[in-house]
């Protein structure tokens, strides 16, 4: 399974993303640099995390604006896999690619921890490796990742199961809805959440609960 990351100005998770995708895949990804209008044949795009544009609009306002993104919107139409983990959800958003908002933390402070989510939906092509209703850890670090939608939408989205992941026991660090750390798009090919799962996949990370994530979206779960 062949696989993209999209680099920004600004984004510096896409080495990480990189060595996850490598490491996971047992190939590197091609990397699509944002004036670019194609994108190679590939099964997985991801957007990593980061600044880009260092936030100076609003976070993901420029990115989703860059040459990039129309390329991407097509792919995702044709039924390629898309992921944007932290700023790349905020561009996915930005881009009308994902429902809803992503705001200022409640407490107004860039978080950097761990967490633990609830797979909310073992379903999709990024969580099949999972059990439903399975607590994982996984790291964040964001300033603003205080998902809100309306609740007309909301309880679309509860409907269709694209509520992917929840923070679980207590570990909300945005305040965040109803906890919703990450969400797919309707046709559930295009999945977007803050926390950083490419950062705890192998052991010397601590730990390897976000490796599922990749491993469902390349189709190497027996990995």
């Amino acid at each position: 399974m062949k696989s993209a990351v999209v680099q920004l100005p600004g984004l510096n998770r896409d080495r990480d993303m990189i060595a996850a995708l490598t490491r996971i895949s047992g190939q590197a990804p091609v990397t699509v640099w944002q004036t670019e209008t194609e994108i190679p044949d590939v099964d997985l795009i991801v957007i990593p995390g980061g600044f880009s544009y260092g936030d100076y609009l609003r976070c993901g306002a420029i990115a989703a604006r860059m040459p990039v993104m129309q390329a991407i919107r097509e792919k995702a139409a044709q039924g390629v896999k898309v992921l944007g983990v932290c700023n790349g959800f905020q561009i996915l958003v930005e881009a009308g690619m994902l429902p809803g908002a992503l705001m200022r933390n409640t407490s107004l402070k860039f978080v950097c921890r761990e967490v633990k989510l609830e797979v909310v939906n073992a379903e999709t092509d990024f969580t099949r490796a999972y059990a439903q209703g399975q607590i994982i850890r996984c790291p964040v670090a964001h300033h603003d990742g205080n998902y809100f939608v309306e609740a007309e939408t909301l309880k679309a989205m509860e409907d269709k199961g694209q509520v992917v992941f929840r923070y679980a026991e207590g570990t909300n660090p945005n305040g965040s809805m109803m906890d919703i750390a990450g969400v797919v798009n309707d046709a559930g090919n295009v999945l977007g959440m803050m926390p950083h799962p490419e950062n705890l996949i192998e052991a010397a990370h601590g730990g390897t609960d976000g490796r599922g994530i990749f491993a469902s979206a390349l189709d190497v779960i027996a990995a």
